[in-house]
């Protein structure tokens, strides 16, 4: 089998195992979770907690209406690009199975997050802390296309920072609420910085 072959399959598979598994946990925690609700997994060391945000990583948000749609806007053509340079990589087979799967994890995580803001708005009703959404509603979806909410669940609450310490006193260690789509893009830049010769062979 060609290496270019190899680099190919292993780069749909990547995408295709993350991809469905991110939104099998997503449509699952949509349709059984109340907006707010969580459940121990770990004890206080990890939670289910089911929020929704605009679509920035880790629940961040940016504008409202027209920041929403730039930013969807602006992952789309982030993740055609980088299809595109994937593709063009493995034909002139000048890329290897590290650099395929970085940009493999980073295609799948902006294409998860992607799927919710394109299609969660038509597809499920409004999740609220009251009403458990349900998958195609009767009476239709919650928001238009390009306008859906990104879901988030995965909680570690590890430890709480000392009052003293700058900015974060007081608070958890790492706050955040995400998904497996973000999972997916901080391995892939964590897996680039560590290995930028291989990624970056031109850079001096």
């Amino acid at each position: 089998m060609k290496k270019s072959t190899r680099l190919a399959l292993l780069s749909g598979g990547i995408i295709f195992v993350f991809l469905v598994l991110d939104q099998i946990i997503k449509i699952w925690v949509k349709t059984h979770f109340a907006l707010g609700e969580h459940v121990p997994v770990l004890g206080d060391w990890f939670y289910l907690y089911f929020i929704e945000n605009e679509g920035m990583a880790f629940g961040l948000s940016f504008g409202e209406n027209i920041g929403k749609l730039l930013l969807t806007l602006g992952r789309v053509l982030i993740v055609g690009f980088l299809i595109y340079y994937l593709i063009k990589l493995i034909k002139k087979e000048k890329a290897d199975c590290i650099v395929v799967t970085v940009l493999s994890l980073i295609i799948t995580g902006a294409l998860g997050n992607i799927i919710d803001s394109m299609l969660y708005g038509l597809i499920f009703n409004e999740s609220t802390m009251m009403n458990v959404a349900t998958l195609f509603p009767a009476a239709g979806g919650y928001a238009p296309f390009l306008y859906g909410r990104v879901v988030d669940m995965f909680y570690f609450p590890l430890f709480m920072m000392p009052d003293w310490f700058p900015f974060w006193g007081g608070e958890y260690f790492f706050p955040a609420i995400f998904n497996l789509a973000d999972s997916c893009v901080t391995v892939g830049i964590v897996l680039a910085l560590i290995f930028y010769k291989r990624m970056f062979p031109e850079a001096k």
